[in-house]
């Protein structure tokens, strides 16, 4: 058993892997994706654009047929009818309306098909919506983040089989995005390009190319949590070329090719610098094969039962 601190954050994780599992042993037996109704009954599905907000925007296949789309969230979780400036009252309640734009896009047309199914040209085409949607988001009033994130299979928190991703700007920058780049002050240089200069020869290492490192982090909270970082100080999306965004895609279907044999549920999680601020870009994929309970709750520490090194043996396919 072991403590250890995130490699900038205060931030801290036991480390027990005292059950003595093998990868194959986390794997999910049960259908992650049960309770689906099917492509009839699937709001995101061709022929059921009706049964969703208007549509924002697609890209298109075959001249005609979209090959994703984007809209409102019907249940969002912020809108824009509010006042967004935040305000204190009482030196105690610091509030606001929950101000900003809640968006989903459709990653594919197919309903049999998850985010690992698509090609890597497709992941790439789906990167460069991000990013193109994160710009056109930060470019309007009163938003200081967007906020990508992808949650699939039922205990990663979606209630809609059919794969897709969503997208929340905010009036504010979120927690832990802030947290990560006033970490990064208290260092003269990126700490995060430092990490992956250390991480690249460490057990930890998963994969490298010309683009990307992927690695298992020092302090990982989740089982077989995985990060890929551009080795060059990119700060957000744009910052990438048509090629390296096909590597970071190549990537991304990497880490999730191994996620499938495990069965498990996952979120998927953009992180990037917002406008005049430092942050390395990087995406976190968390595998959500156990749960969190008290100590987690009660503390703000975790509790991970897979050392980040045994988890870059699965990913690289060194595990027995």
């Amino acid at each position: 058993m072991e403590l250890r601190k995130d490699y900038i954050l205060d931030r801290w994780v036991i480390l027990s892997d005292a059950r003595g599992k093998r990868p194959h042993e986390f794997k999910i037996e049960n259908d992650i994706y049960a309770g689906d109704k099917g492509a009839a009954n699937c709001f995101f599905c061709p022929g059921n654009e009706s049964m969703t907000p208007p549509e924002l925007g697609r890209l298109k296949e075959d001249g005609t047929k979209w090959k994703m789309r984007w809209f409102d969230n019907r249940f969002a979780a912020v809108d824009k009818r509010g006042n967004p400036v935040v305000r204190t009252d009482n030196g105690f309640f610091t509030y606001s309306d929950a101000y900003g734009s809640h968006e989903v896009i459709v990653e594919t047309n197919d309903h049999s098909k998850q985010l690992i199914d698509l090609s890597e040209d497709d992941i790439m085409q789906l990167l460069k919506l991000y990013d193109q949607r994160i710009n056109e988001l930060m470019n309007q009033p009163n938003i200081k983040y967007v906020s990508v994130f992808k949650n699939e299979g039922k205990l990663s928190g979606t209630s809609i089989i059919h794969s897709h991703s969503q997208i929340i700007s905010l009036n504010i920058v979120p927690t832990d995005v802030r947290a990560k780049i006033e970490a990064m002050k208290k260092f003269s240089s990126c700490p995060y390009c430092d990490i992956i200069n250390v991480e690249k020869t460490s057990f930890r290492h998963v994969h490298e190319d010309d683009t990307c490192l992927t690695f298992t982090p020092y302090a990982s909270r989740f089982n077989f949590e995985v990060w890929i970082m551009p080795k060059s100080h990119y700060k957000t999306l744009s910052d990438f070329s048509e090629d390296e965004m096909f590597d970071l895609a190549a990537a991304v279907k990497r880490v999730l090719r191994k996620i499938k044999e495990l069965n498990a549920p996952f979120n998927m999680v953009l992180f990037y610098a917002p406008k005049g601020e430092d942050l390395h870009f990087h995406i976190e994929i968390l595998p959500r094969v156990s749960v969190f309970a008290g100590f987690e709750y009660g503390t703000g520490m975790y509790i991970n039962s897979v050392y980040p090194e045994a988890a870059a043996q699965f990913y690289k396919g060194e595990h027995k």
